[in-house]
């Protein structure tokens, strides 16, 4: 067995007033490496482990200083609905020890939680305690697999993400990060379930969260405007995951308009606003985050 890495505390980093650099898309990584339209990304940690443990190597030698476990739809509810219901614990463990695996020291390696797809009574059909218990076994086997932080990622609903805020407090002592996912219409930015950026920071925090933010929807021009916004409503730490634009379909194929030189200038832009977590989501990869390192380490 080796020895432990040694990993300086993720929020002593941030009230140095650090900014750390996140990775990129984990499922735009996935696809370009086999997984079909419709796979279930989590059950690569099974069985392709070196595709995840070649994942955050990656990330990691282009400058990230975490990454995120490939454990999005790892909840009892996303398993389910490709038969690896039993698997919850093995998929999301694994997939911390691989990213694990790779992480230099210093840097960090936070457990991924998504949404569950459901809603909650009375909207939908699953109760607080079905949905608590689901989240319980995701981040308890998350922590488990030695992760150091956990983020609550693309959410819509402050119910379903406050919840799910308050169930990684009550399981682990780790930080937790909490992002939800806006898109701008003519009164300005709400996510699908009309929460604003302000309501999110005021419920994210009230439920403990460490870190708050967003991710996903938005290209990176959007996400500095977007970050504007939550940097007028909170002092607290923040994170940005933005897409590489907004995807388009060209002879069949998914695109992603925006090139790791095109959003350099909007990751700085993040940085200045005082954003202390940059990274990517959808469309971005491994050149995205190299370009955001040397932008941000000149």
């Amino acid at each position: 067995m080796t020895e432990p890495l040694t990993r300086s505390p993720i929020l002593k980093r941030l009230s140095d007033l650090e900014v750390l650099i996140s990775d990129g898309g984990t499922g735009t990584y996935l696809q370009s490496q086999g997984l079909e339209p419709g796979g279930c990304p989590e059950e690569f940690n099974a069985s392709h482990p070196e595709v995840i443990r070649g994942m955050a190597r990656a990330y990691f030698d282009a400058g990230s200083d975490m990454v995120l476990t490939n454990s999005f739809g790892g909840s009892y509810f996303m398993l389910k609905k490709y038969g690896y219901a039993e698997h919850i614990a093995e998929f999301n463990r694994l997939a911390a020890e691989h990213a694990l695996s790779q992480a230099p020291p210093n840097h960090y390696v936070i457990g991924s939680v998504g949404p569950t797809g459901e809603f909650l009574e009375p909207l939908g059909p699953v109760s607080v305690e079905e949905m608590s218990q689901a989240f319980g076994e995701q981040i308890c086997a998350l922590r488990e697999g030695g992760v150091d932080g956990i983020i609550i990622e693309t959410m819509t609903a402050l119910e379903e993400a406050t919840l799910a805020v308050r169930v990684a407090k009550e399981n682990t002592d780790l930080p937790v990060i909490a992002t939800m996912v806006f898109d701008k219409g003519p009164r300005g930015f709400f996510t699908m379930m009309g929460v604003t950026p302000q309501m999110a920071v005021t419920g994210l925090q009230e439920a403990g969260a460490d870190v708050v933010g967003a991710n996903c929807g938005n290209g990176i021009d959007g996400m500095v405007e977007l970050a504007a916004e939550f940097r007028q409503a909170t002092n607290a730490h923040l994170l940005i995951h933005s897409n590489a634009g907004i995807p388009r379909l060209e002879s069949g194929e998914v695109i992603y308009p925006e090139s790791a030189d095109y959003m350099v200038e909007g990751f700085s832009k993040l940085a200045e606003l005082g954003v202390q977590i940059i990274g990517g989501c959808c469309g971005t990869g491994p050149e995205h985050i190299l370009a955001l390192h040397q932008a941000l380490r000149k």
